[in-house]
């Protein structure tokens, strides 16, 4: 190592040997913003107690600072100016809590390149941007934590990070969304119709006036990404997790799951099998007696299993000012302990791919599983039998059918449950059988089964 080098290494580690806290900025002060703050301020003398240093709460900067949030903070703490919290040499930890892709971007890219360290919860930016936010962190030598990106306050990111990092993954299921769940859960304990719960959970403030991104499997997606990086050493993949929202999914279909011992729940999936990753966000059926199934309201569970643990489930609160600002500070707290020992940055996307060769993503073409149909079968003879020629003909085998009701000549509910079968045979037959007329008439579904058959 040159002199020069050995000299600036000296002054590094003499600089963290003398420093006494670590100086905290916000960028944002919403619902988690406020709860982060909240948590930092209230629960300082803690903190302090367990860490064995103060980590100031220096600025927060927000378009609007005359909202009284509640909260003491000190004189000058607020600002309107986000570069009072990117550019500030004594701020150590830049907390992006914008959300968006825009001026977050911006920001924290900004933030990196002065040095900060970074804790973000804004799993769109770093499951759409990641790539880009995690080679400039390493670039300038910076830690990110994002444990808020994903499930609240549930402690998912470290659980696959750190507490299962001897294990090779096999798949990760989760209700990462407590909007979807919610609806869901009120449309199988009601019997209601989707349009009258969302107006319901907008009212109660679970759902956005525009609540796309969550019933539409978006938000799943985002999250999706950033587990199965972490859960298998690929590099974040949002653009591939292909996605289906639950605004399809009616009472009718709800009650014959029931009927064939299943509840629906908007589940994100990934799967490791034969060197490829399956990424899906969709309606899925599940067996009631599944933990995950009992997993209802506004709460969010993550189910792993692992090759060397077994089974392991992750349950909480997925939003919120409190369980988000919680996680928000538990990425704080972390990486002042890395700056005040000295330890080098961590990106905390660090999972890797054990096996050696690099994980593709499987088509969602070639994905299998079982499938629920549900045709709108004209009540005529030899319709069940042609219904189930075409899924033969397309490798289709049928586990159970339920038919009820008769209208003789008329469109009645045809519920056909299949054995596990290949994405691709699946769509090949559906519309064989939808050009069908003589057959089936109106709109059909298709839901997605997990299980053992």
């Amino acid at each position: 190592m040159a002199k020069k080098e050995i000299q600036k290494d000296q002054k590094d580690k003499k600089g963290k040997k003398d420093k006494k806290t670590v100086n905290v900025g916000i960028l944002g002060f919403g619902t988690v913003g406020s709860g982060t703050a909240r948590i930092l301020v209230e629960n300082a003398e803690l903190l302090k107690g367990r860490l064995g240093f103060p980590v100031v709460l220096k600025k927060i900067a927000d378009l609007d600072i005359s909202k009284d949030r509640e909260i003491a903070l000190g004189k000058g703490v607020l600002t309107t100016d986000s570069r009072q919290v990117t550019d500030d040499p004594d701020i150590d930890i830049v907390v992006e809590l914008i959300g968006g892709l825009g001026v977050a971007r911006e920001l924290m890219l900004r933030a990196i390149k002065n040095g900060k360290h970074i804790v973000t919860a804004n799993k769109a930016l770093l499951a759409e941007h990641g790539q880009e936010i995690f080679e400039a962190a390493k670039k300038y030598g910076v830690s990110i934590g994002f444990e808020a990106s994903v499930g609240g306050g549930i402690p998912i990111i470290k659980a696959l990070g750190e507490g299962l990092i001897a294990n090779r993954i096999n798949y990760v299921y989760g209700i990462v969304n407590g909007t979807s769940n919610y609806i869901l859960s009120k449309m199988t304990d009601e019997g209601v119709e989707f349009s009258k719960v969302l107006k319901e959970a907008q009212e109660l403030g679970y759902a956005e006036a525009d609540p796309t991104l969550d019933v539409g499997g978006a938000d799943s997606a985002h999250k999706l990404a950033i587990l199965a990086s972490l859960a298998f050493g690929i590099p974040l993949s949002y653009k591939s997790v292909y996605t289906e929202g639950i605004t399809g999914i009616t009472p009718l279909d709800i009650a014959f799951a029931s009927e064939l011992g299943f509840k629906i729940k908007l589940l994100a999936i990934a799967k490791a099998a034969d060197g490829q990753v399956e990424l899906r966000v969709h309606p899925t059926m599940l067996p009631k007696d599944y933990l995950i199934s009992k997993v209802d309201g506004v709460m969010n569970a993550i189910f792993v299993n692992g090759q060397e643990t077994g089974d392991t489930l992750y349950y909480g609160r997925g939003a919120g000012d409190m369980p988000t600002g919680s996680a928000v500070v538990s990425d704080i707290a972390g990486i002042a302990q890395r700056i005040m020992s000295g330890a080098p940055p961590k990106s905390g996307l660090a999972a890797v791919n054990i096996s050696g060769a690099p994980m593709g993503i499987r088509p969602m073409e070639d994905v299998e599983s079982m499938y629920y149909f549900r045709f709108a079968a004209l009540d005529r003879p030899k319709v069940l039998s042609r219904i189930s020629g075409v899924l033969g003909e397309n490798n289709i085998s049928i586990a159970s059918v339920i038919q009820k009701g008769r209208k003789e000549g008329e469109a009645v509910p045809l519920v056909i449950l299949t054995h596990k079968a290949r994405e691709k045979d699946v769509r090949r037959a559906l519309k064989k059988i939808e050009g069908l007329r003589a057959v089936v008439t109106g709109k059909n579904c298709l839901i997605r089964v997990e299980g053992e058959e």
